[in-house]
């Protein structure tokens, strides 16, 4: 990896922009002048090979596209990134000098195509940044990660959302308990979210972005094409490098780490208050657990099934019911005894199986 990528890729925060899809070479260069005249965005990233669900879409410009990814660099300095999925994409990326890649969602699913991937790119230092799975999988995701890592190519991560059956606000909702699940993971790879995708339209894409800051995200990709309507994929999702620039003065950047924790003695205060709280929480679970087992030797006793979902309805209403009471959200109650449901059961299931 070169000095000028390493310290691209190892600036905070990382600001990547471009369009979706390389469409022509008027419509890259238009948007990439207009991105560089922003002054916001460290490198530039453009569609040249695209996946799509259903044949007859447009699939990408291919390797021409390639010629112009170079042209916009040396008019504005600015480095590009592609998404490759195949070792004939690394061929002609090598040939290009395109300096970083990305592995799209519906590669990260194959272990096969990563590994692929990993070994046509060890030795040559270019950085790759790897999409979350399309389905929601912190150990597919990680193992994709851990791949490249273990070719001694430098990586990154991007968020992008997760396929979920039916529709919602979002193309692919954020699940951010598992960007957050990765960054405890990889504390040193820069991980960045990519509110384009998650969202699927324009206008939810400053809070997304706003969420990702607050969560200490390393950076933004937000897609930008000169002509966003017009644009030959996902053009509900684009914005203009104007209205790029103005969603970036819009965010409100926080500070990523704490050097000094002194400097910020009410905050250690509050979480010594948490831990407390937390070592209570987990006493009060081991000593539910402890009833879930007597309850399963009673059941074995009498030859009584496990689950009764009577009464786990009975608990998870009045759970509901005291949410609101308490300030706590349904969709966190909810999951909180779905899990305890079935760790009791496991504790039971041990139980009667002795």
């Amino acid at each position: 990896m070169s000095t000028p990528i390493r310290s691209i890729i190892e600036k905070r925060p990382l600001l990547i922009s471009g369009p979706c899809g390389a469409e022509t070479r008027d419509q890259l260069m238009q948007t990439a002048r207009a991105i560089k005249e922003t002054g916001k965005i460290d490198m530039l990233r453009a569609g040249i090979w695209k996946p799509r669900t259903k044949p007859g879409h447009f699939e990408g410009i291919g390797e021409p596209g390639l010629q112009w990814l170079q042209d916009a660099t040396t008019e504005t300095g600015l480095p590009f990134m592609v998404e490759v999925a195949s070792t004939r994409h690394v061929e002609l990326v090598l040939k290009y000098q395109i300096p970083v890649v990305w592995i799209g969602a519906r590669t990260t699913v194959n272990p096969f195509y990563v590994q692929e991937l990993a070994e046509a790119l060890k030795g040559t230092g270019v950085p790759v940044f790897v999409k979350n799975p399309i389905n929601p999988d912190a150990d597919l995701w990680s193992g994709a990660v851990e791949r490249f890592l273990g070719a001694g190519l430098p990586a990154g991560i991007i968020h992008r959302g997760f396929a979920l059956y039916g529709n919602g606000l979002y193309r692919n909702p954020p699940m951010w308990n598992l960007p957050i699940e990765m960054k405890r993971r990889f504390p040193e790879v820069p991980l960045i979210c990519d509110p384009s995708h998650i969202c699927g339209n324009r206008s939810e894409l400053l809070g997304i972005a706003q969420t990702a800051v607050d969560l200490g995200m390393d950076g933004l990709m937000i897609e930008s094409h000169i002509h966003p309507d017009q644009a030959w994929s996902d053009a509900r999702q684009q914005i203009t490098p104007a209205e790029l620039n103005a969603l970036l003065d819009k965010i409100i950047w926080r500070t990523a780490g704490i050097d000094n924790l002194s400097q910020f003695q009410p905050l250690q205060s509050l979480r010594d208050e948490m831990d407390v709280l937390d070592l209570q929480l987990l006493q009060i679970m081991s000593k539910r657990m402890q009833l879930a087992d007597a309850i399963g030797a009673y059941k074995k006793l009498n030859n009584i099934t496990i689950v009764q979902v009577e009464r786990f309805n009975e608990i998870l209403n009045r759970g509901l019911e005291l949410a609101k009471k308490f300030g706590l959200s349904e969709n966190f109650i909810r999951n909180y005894f779905e899990v305890l449901h079935m760790e009791s059961i496991e504790h039971q299931n041990k139980v009667m199986n002795e």
